[in-house]
């Protein structure tokens, strides 16, 4: 594959991506040896080097403080990893290497939604999809409708004011990845018959 500016460009928000998610994921095990150690009485490392048991309220703290990092580190992960895709099959289609699957025919407020629940924006309360960027409601006919096509799936969440989390399936994921760039087909025009000038004369028919 030609290495294009572009393309250097996405390998390089890929590798930001891993970066981010890689040290999420320790913040995460931190979390739990915290956790793992207040309620086994066991000392641990509280900064500046001194080894101490933490209490509950410090594991609290500590453990509060590792999830707003993770937050903070991941906050962009989903919508920079979409970006990230579309730059990739913009500059493929370029190159003149296209998909290897078609679009999904969907409605505009369908392809709204399917971007919205990529950038993993659209969480489910009380039977009423919600998207978290916008602060608006998607329509739950939507949802079921793409859905019921298997572009979409939902997973049960345990968060506050949250019973279900919004997924792309794989035919999801592949769909929206062939939308990205595509050409859409020209608007239908209408062409009206010449008008003829006043005056002229009109040909007679031949018997």
């Amino acid at each position: 594959m030609y290495r294009s500016p572009v393309i250097c460009a996405v390998y390089a928000r890929i590798r930001q991506l891993a970066h981010l998610a890689y040290d999420a994921a320790d913040h995460l095990i931190d979390a739990e040896d915290v956790l793992t150690h207040a309620q086994a009485g066991l000392p641990m490392e509280l900064g500046d080097g001194f080894l101490a048991v933490p209490s509950e309220q410090d594991a609290r703290q500590e453990i509060g403080r590792r999830f707003t990092l993770v937050s903070e580190l991941t906050a962009l992960g989903a919508s920079d990893a979409v970006a990230t895709a579309e730059q990739y099959v913009a500059e493929r289609r370029h190159c003149g290497c296209l998909p290897a699957h078609q679009p999904p025919a969907l409605s505009r407020t369908q392809s709204s939604t399917m971007l919205a629940v990529a950038r993993g924006e659209v969480t489910i309360s009380n039977g009423r999809p919600w998207n978290h960027r916008n602060l608006d409601n998607f329509s739950i006919s939507t949802i079921r409708a793409l859905e019921s096509r298997g572009l979409i799936t939902r997973e049960d969440c345990q968060l506050w004011a949250v019973d279900e989390r919004v997924h792309l399936s794989p035919a999801g994921r592949r769909g929206l990845s062939a939308s990205f760039a595509h050409p859409r087909p020209a608007a239908p025009t209408t062409t009206r018959p010449a008008l003829r000038p006043s005056g002229a004369a009109i040909p007679a028919r031949s018997r």
